[in-house]
């Protein structure tokens, strides 16, 4: 329940604060007094978006505030509890700023929070019925709607929705896979192939350089020879070569020794020298021994080289990126193998899924049909007194059905629901948008709500101009069941109907004024005379007369306000 409201720069709002109390709350003025304001400012406290429009001028920010009594709703409790929330008295306080630079701002109590997270809290709290709602009557899927709130199943059906969209994801994934499935079984082929062909090609890393460099030598057979012998003519030690005279040369080094000492040192230098010389001279000569230029072998290493080479231009830049991609593609063979077990997954999810939704739609439309007749019988009992009298009202639920006329299943289960009416005796019942004038849809929306919220939680009705196109004898029926709608429930009504105001237990008058060259919004709670002079205006607009204060005070003494509910102020 709404118990204050303060706004400040909002519109033509300087600074108001307005108390509300149980029961019927009516705010009334002229045309263009502030009333939209003062149901814009509600909306933007209860969650809906506000743009940088609705600041004041000459004011940086636009602030609403709202106390909200939520000891009797369980499900606020909940909700509040769940988001480690806690209420302090009973109430808690919702704080909207709307900047000029975009960048507003949520509290509830001391917690920042989205916009959205505001509007999922409030819903739990108020329902707002605006101005043109009624058009919503219109929307064929609204009447599903309103039937599965009335049944209490909006937790099935949004468990129906969540279903169903997972199936339509998992449809898709698994339709784009059965479509791949031919490109899966190419792919799986080529890889194959490649790690066939890369196998047997027995490659090994550093093999290709290997095979140039001895490419390299074989290709210059002939000088390697060549240079071979003139090596080991030069150091020969039998053929006077540079062994043969080293070791001559150092006999005479070691003869030396024996005579001059300090040369001893050289001597174990030459030695150490002579020894490496005859190490080399030997390797060169071993390498002379065993090395083949055979013209065979440098036909196998140009046919290995062209082989490495085929393989390097399909599957890499080297033997190293070619056997990497080997590993590669055994990797791809295993994620197509898993490929056949991810579709194997999803056929049996998608079946889960298609048993679970039908078993939620059946228990969803079993629940439909049982209340679609309670609906109907409740509706019909609160438009009669709307001056709809012999109106009959209608729930029609119908499965919904294909091109092939078997029934089928949407997000809202298998259900096409529909309300149809006939507003005069002996006239067939016809679908809402075909028949329905704008006065006769206000009047059935004013009834469905009514109906809908004997069935909830929520503890607060906000009614803007629900009465228009309505006067005369529907509108004291209309002010009869707010009366008694406000009973159960605390209700805000902007009205124009002298007939609905008298009704009220809070009246609330919104004026408009002009201070120092600005036009400033003002709200006050009326006293008992102040009633009677609005009354009076509202009734032929002139708001002093004998007549109209005369008609006022008797319509007001018709409706007292309720037993324990006391006016409060607001200013």
């Amino acid at each position: 329940m709404l118990e204050e409201l303060r706004i400040e720069n909002f519109a033509l709002i300087d600074s108001i604060n307005i108390r509300f109390s149980r029961g019927l709350n009516i705010l009334t003025g002229e045309t263009g007094a502030g009333k939209s304001i003062i149901v814009g400012a509600l909306g933007a406290i209860l969650g809906d978006k506000a743009d940088t429009g609705v600041i004041r001028s000459h004011a940086d920010e636009a602030r609403i505030s709202g106390v909200l009594l939520v000891d009797h709703n369980p499900d606020a409790l909940a909700w509040l509890s769940e988001h480690d929330i806690v209420p302090e008295e009973g109430t808690v306080i919702v704080r909207r700023v709307i900047r000029r630079n975009g960048r507003g701002s949520v509290f509830l109590q001391d917690s920042q929070i989205p916009r959205a997270t505001l509007q999922e809290f409030t819903s739990l709290l108020f329902d707002m019925h605006g101005q043109h709602e009624h058009q919503s009557l219109l929307q064929v899927d609204q009447h599903r709607k309103l039937l599965d709130s009335f049944a209490g199943i909006e937790n099935q059906v949004s468990q129906l929705a969540s279903n169903f969209s997972e199936l339509t994801r998992l449809r898709r994934e698994y339709d784009s896979m059965n479509q791949a499935e031919r490109e899966q079984l190419r792919e799986l082929d080529f890889l194959n192939h490649a790690i066939e062909e890369i196998d047997a090609a027995n490659l090994k890393p550093g093999e290709e350089e290997s095979l140039q460099e001895e490419l390299e030598i074989i290709s210059q057979a002939e000088k390697i020879y060549s240079h071979l012998e003139e090596f080991s003519r030069l150091s020969s030690e039998s053929r006077g070569g540079a062994i043969a005279y080293l070791r001559k040369a150092r006999d005479e080094l070691s003869f030396l020794t024996g005579i001059v000492q300090k040369l001893e040192p050289l001597l174990g230098r030459f030695e150490s020298a002579f020894l490496e010389m005859e190490d080399i001279i030997e390797s060169v000569r071993a390498y002379n021994d065993e090395v083949q230029f055979s013209p065979g072998r440098l036909d196998e290493i140009e046919q290995r080289l062209m082989q490495i080479r085929r393989l390097e231009k399909k599957y890499g830049d080297s033997i190293e990126e070619v056997l990497q991609y080997r590993e590669d593609s055994a990797a791809k063979i295993n994620s197509i193998d898993s490929w056949q077990e991810r579709k194997e997954e999803m056929e049996q999810q998608l079946s889960e899924l298609n048993r679970k939704i039908g078993q939620i739609a059946r228990s969803v439309s079993e629940s439909r049909r049982q209340v679609a007749g309670n609906l109907k019988a409740a509706v019909e009992e609160r438009i009669r007194p709307l001056g709809m009298q012999k109106a009959v009202f209608s729930v029609q639920v119908e499965p919904r059905t294909g091109e092939n006329g078997k029934t089928v299943c949407g997000p809202s289960g298998t259900d096409q629901v529909e309300f149809l009416i006939a507003p005069n005796q002996g006239e067939p019942l016809k679908p809402l948008r075909t028949i329905a004038s704008g006065g006769e849809l206000s009047r059935l929306m004013l009834a469905i709500k009514t109906v809908l919220s004997e069935a909830d939680q929520i503890d607060s009705l906000i009614f803007d101009e629900i009465d228009t196109g309505i006067g005369g004898e529907v509108g004291l029926a209309l002010g009869e069941q707010l009366s008694l709608l406000a009973e159960r429930k605390q209700i805000l009504c902007i009205t124009h109907l002298a007939s609905v105001a008298v009704r009220a237990d809070n009246h609330i008058v919104v004026t408009k004024e002009i201070e120092d060259g600005r036009t400033i919004t003002h709200t006050r709670s009326l006293s008992e005379d102040e009633r009677v002079t609005e009354i009076a205006r509202m009734l032929s607009g002139d708001p002093v007369g004998a007549a109209s204060i005369s008609h006022a005070r008797e319509l007001i003494g018709k409706y007292p306000p309720k037993a324990g509910l006391k006016r409060s102020e607001s200013g």
